[in-house]
């Protein structure tokens, strides 16, 4: 491995679905602002 920047002789060490890792964050977030908001909600109903 005398070429460190050949891509060639690089190894995928960790293989990794960029899509789901998308879709995971994506749906991670917005469940999050989901919990947000309703708890949001319910307080603004509460003081009112």
């Amino acid at each position: 491995m005398e070429n460190v920047r050949d891509p060639r002789e690089h190894i995928n060490e960790e293989p990794r679905h960029d899509l789901m890792d998308v879709v995971a964050g994506f749906g991670g977030m917005l469940g999050f602002m989901v919990v947000v908001f309703a708890v949001a909600v319910i307080v603004k109903f509460v003081i009112s």
